[in-house]
């Protein structure tokens, strides 16, 4: 199933112009400090200040904290589905272990790129914020690009070995389901999982550091973990 979010319609009057042009400005000093401090030290007082405006002219523009990082949130999903789409796109439809290196690699190189962003989105939650159903579409353009792989995967033959799984498995695996439809097999779905928490995970644990002491050359490495989960999801060239 691929995700649509709708793109915002362009200011049209002299006021909307500006005010478009204000709130992107408050965005952009927002997504400065985020890099500088963190998402947990962000402030409305400390943007504020930075463009020399009262706080409480900013709250005219964004209502609360909470709507600063659901912007800034929704725009690092955005800009990494960006880049991860664009990579991916580029190459050839038949070529699935290719389109997956492509995806992994983007990612990896995105994050490396904007570790607070990444940090922001798949980071530890925020003290106090709860994401809101606007950051849903944007968040899962990488798993549904991935998705999309694996089911073009499976109607040209390739794909996961089918195995057994538990009927505990299979009620967990409901929700997920629903968003990729019907005509999937269990085990493909858990291995599709395993390949999203393997990406994601391994990359996470490279921003932490994890891996400064046992691993010499992080991208060579990286590359071979791609290969060898392309061989799990039975795409391998």
């Amino acid at each position: 199933m691929l995700v649509v979010t709708e793109t915002p319609s362009a200011p049209r009057t002299a006021r909307e112009r500006a005010r478009a042009e204000l709130t992107a400005e408050i965005v952009a000093t927002a997504r400065r400090h985020l890099e500088a401090d963190g998402a947990a030290a962000l402030s409305l007082r400390a943007v504020a200040r930075d463009l020399g405006m009262v706080s409480s002219a900013v709250y005219r523009y964004v209502p609360s904290r909470d709507d600063l990082l659901t912007r800034l949130i929704i725009d690092a999903y955005n800009g990494l589905g960006d880049v991860v789409d664009a990579a991916e796109g580029a190459v050839a439809r038949d070529d699935f272990a290719g389109r997956w290196l492509a995806l992994g690699h983007a990612t990896r190189d995105w994050a490396l790129a904007h570790p607070q962003e990444w940090a922001l989105i798949y980071g530890s939650p925020v003290p106090g914020y709860a994401a809101p159903q606007d950051t849903v579409g944007p968040g899962t353009r990488v798993s549904t690009t991935m998705t999309v792989i694996l089911a073009e995967a499976g109607a040209a033959g390739r794909g996961p070995r089918a195995e057994a799984v538990p009927d505990a498995v299979t009620a967990a695996l409901g929700p997920l389901r629903e968003f990729v439809g019907g005509g999937v097999e269990d085990s493909w779905l858990v291995r599709g999982v395993m390949a999203r928490t393997q990406l994601f995970g391994h990359i996470s644990l490279e921003l932490d550091g994890q891996f400064q002491a046992t691993i010499a050359d992080p991208r060579a490495f990286f590359d071979h973990v791609l290969h060898v989960v392309a061989g799990d999801l039975g795409i391998s060239h």
